[in-house]
């Protein structure tokens, strides 16, 4: 068996170090790794919470070395996040065991010089924290070694690994105390939920089955689609039914987008930014697989995504399109529905991507904002008079949710934000009409939503709306 310490560190070698995203590093790892499942499990607890809590470790670091984090050798630094990471959020493994296995790790990786260095400083916050080496390490509060600023956005911001941008954004829109329990939220190990596929099996036959092969299962209740995973599956290309296209992964949130949209049997629908098919295929399954569903994208490689999850559901109805999204000038006034899932920071999934964190900055989110503003108003011009266009991101951001969408309106005089179809999705309103989904809240993935509407008069020319 190979050392899932010695494992960890390499994937997060190739995320600090080659800028590699955290799911495929650990992939990249653990598809050629022989582990049992709890290894497995270690691994991949080590590499996205030593990514997660970055900024936190930091901390540790520049408070018991002698030398700053930033200051380290890249793989020193590593090589104690991992440590400092078992210690503070790791109960099941003993502290002296953390101790021990980060020293070794040191003197397998090039740093024996520095082992006591390493034993040192482990054992330091150990004392700090009153806890016995030979116990279980438990995450301290009334003796938790870490010294915080008192300037608010700061201390947040080092208590739960945030840039201080990202925590004072969150801050203007929820206050202190809600900003905090999104940080806590989003430092959770994510869930796994399924959308069961109507066209080819059950919610009660899903969920039967599954319990039947061991797996827990809860309804989710504003979505009569979902289920979610309780525990650990193995394996998910595994689990019953999915060969069989009974269900796809898909968050709950994001299977809102779909409701919100409402196609119907016979539209003719376009998902502007479609890859890898979450919704597509959910827009498929909503109309019944009757109509025809645009499936657009730039990346070709992108779209060989949807083509399998197509196959996978058996679904009929959904044709691909290449291409950038702001020049597709063949769809004007053809669709009954379009939807503009746009790109975004994904701020609202930073339990699933922690890496996200520390590579958004304002220049970028600008830079996202100018794309979705001319996305949005090139899909517009796809849209019949009396249709509907449903812009969604995964964001947390107002500059990429509600000024877009006001930037839009201001522009398009024949547009109007029109209510939810559906009473359940009434729930996650806002008073100005879009939806906000926000994770502490609703115990799902961060989404914002709003579905416009054109009026029946106003008949496009092709460009007319495009800023």
């Amino acid at each position: 068996m190979q050392n899932p310490r010695q494992l960890a560190f390499l994937a997060l070698r190739d995320i600090q170090g080659q800028g590699a995203f955290t799911d495929i590093a650990l992939n990249r790892i653990l598809g050629t790794a022989k582990l049992s499942s709890a290894d497995r499990r270690l691994v991949t607890e080590l590499v996205y919470g030593s990514v997660r809590r970055q900024r936190t470790l930091d901390a540790l670091i520049d408070q018991l070395g002698t030398k700053k984090a930033h200051q380290q050798p890249p793989d020193f630094r590593t090589i104690l996040h991992i440590g400092f990471y078992q210690l503070r959020y790791q109960d099941r493994i003993p502290a002296s065991a953390a101790v021990n296995t980060t020293v070794e790790l040191a003197k397998k990786n090039g740093f024996k010089g520095l082992a006591g260095v390493v034993n040192g400083i482990l054992r330091q916050y150990l004392r700090l924290a009153d806890l016995d080496g030979d116990s279980n390490s438990t995450n301290p509060k009334s003796n938790d070694p870490l010294q915080l600023p008192t300037e608010p956005i700061e201390r947040l911001g080092i208590l739960h690994s945030f840039p201080n941008s990202i925590i004072r954004m969150w801050w203007e829109q929820l206050g202190s105390e809600e900003t905090e329990q999104l940080c806590q939220w989003l430092n959770q190990s994510p869930t796994i939920d399924l959308r069961v596929n109507p066209l080819r099996a059950s919610i009660e036959e899903v969920e039967a089955t599954m319990q039947a092969a061991g797996v827990d299962v809860c309804r989710l209740i504003q979505l009569p689609q979902a289920l979610r995973i309780i525990g650990g599956t193995g394996a998910i290309q595994q689990l019953p039914g999915f060969k069989e296209g009974w269900w796809t992964i898909q968050d709950g949130s994001a299977q809102l987008v779909s409701y919100l949209l409402d196609p119907q049997p016979g539209n003719l629908v376009i998902d502007a930014c479609a890859a890898p098919g979450g919704k597509t295929t959910h827009i498929a399954e909503l109309m019944s697989d009757q109509g025809k569903i645009w499936a657009c994208d730039r990346a070709s490689s992108r779209l060989r995504k949807v083509t399998e999850n197509t196959q996978r559901l058996q679904l009929k109805s959904i044709q691909i399109c290449t291409g950038d999204s702001r020049d597709l000038p063949q769809f004007t006034n053809l669709a009954d529905r379009v939807l503009v899932d746009a790109p975004c920071s994904g701020l609202g999934t930073l339990h699933r991507r922690p890496d996200i964190r520390w590579h958004i900055t304002p220049e970028k989110v600008k830079e996202l904002a100018e794309l979705q503003g001319e996305i949005i108003a090139q899909a517009a011009t796809w849209v019949k008079p009396g249709g509907i266009l449903v812009y969604a991101t995964c964001t947390l951001h107002p500059q990429e949710n509600e000024a877009v969408i006001q930037s839009f309106l201001e522009t398009h005089p024949h547009w109007q934000i029109e209510p939810p179809p559906d009473s359940v999705l009434v729930s996650f309103s806002k008073p100005q009409g879009w939806l906000q989904v926000w994770p502490h809240r609703h115990q799902m993935d961060g989404f914002f939503m709003v579905r416009l509407k054109r009026q029946e008069s106003s008949w496009l020319q092709p460009g007319e709306y495009v800023n």
